[in-house]
This record gives structure tokens, C-alpha cells and sequence, in this order.
């Protein structure tokens, strides 16, 4: 029902930023929760980031607070991931995932929708 898409990656040097978007379409987008969460090569896929339905609440996992900042533009079915301060152990493939009606959304189960990734690759 919900197709999502992210858009942002690349690679840049430690210490600098990147923005990454999740466009949302064929859904009611107000409705979901909206996490990111990030895969390294040969690591399981982690929670980074969520960010409720009105935008007003947000959560982070503890080794990206006070460098990223999630957001969101209901009016535009977008939700957004600001990544300053950027290390090397930031490099991986970034997921957004959608979904209601969850207790937690810290688990990948929690989320409906996934995206198919943007990578962020950090060099040192």
C-alpha cells in the first residue's frame, strides 16, 4: 500500500553532513510512524532514528544523539534525516520504514514498509 524511497547518500569525509529524504506515496503518510534504520556489511540492520506522526516526537539510539535530527514534511510525504558530525562507523545502507499501530517501533517488526536503501559511506 505505502511504497517508500530514500535519496541522499554518498560519500563524504569524516566530520562533514548529509541529508537523507524518505518520499513517501500510496498511503495516507500523516498516519505512520516513520524510523530509519541502517545496515553495515555483515551487521544485522539496526534502529537509528523515529519520529511520530505529528513530527512532535522524536527518539534516537543513544551513538547518533545530538548529530542526526529527524524530521518530517506531511505536506509533502517526506521524512528527513539530518546527519552532522559524520564517522567512519556511520557508513552503511540507510532504511526508512513506516507503520502503525506498534508498541515500541525500535524493531525492525514494527515497521510495514521498507524502502530499498541509500548508501552512506564514510571515509576517515
Amino acid at each position: 500500500q505505502v511504497q517508500l524511497v530514500e535519496s541522499g547518500g554518498g560519500l563524504v569525509q569524516a566530520g562533514g553532513s548529509l541529508r537523507l529524504s524518505c518520499a513517501a506515496s500510496g498511503g495516507t503518510f500523516s498516519n505512520y510512524v516513520v524510523g530509519w534504520f541502517r545496515q553495515a556489511p555483515g551487521k544485522e540492520r539496526e534502529f537509528v532514528a523515529r519520529i511520530s506522526t505529528s513530527g512532535v516526537i522524536t527518539y534516537y539510539v543513544d551513538s547518533v544523539k545530538g548529530r542526526f535530527t529527524i524530521s518530517r514534511d506531511n505536506a509533502k510525504n517526506t521524512v528527513y534525516l539530518q546527519m552532522n558530525s559524520l564517522k567512519p562507523e556511520d557508513t552503511a545502507v540507510y532504511y526508512c520504514g513506516a507503520g502503525r499501530n506498534r508498541r515500541s517501533y525500535l524493531m525492525q517488526y514494527d515497521y510495514d514498509y521498507w524502502g530499498q536503501g541509500t548508501q552512506v559511506t564514510i571515509s576517515s
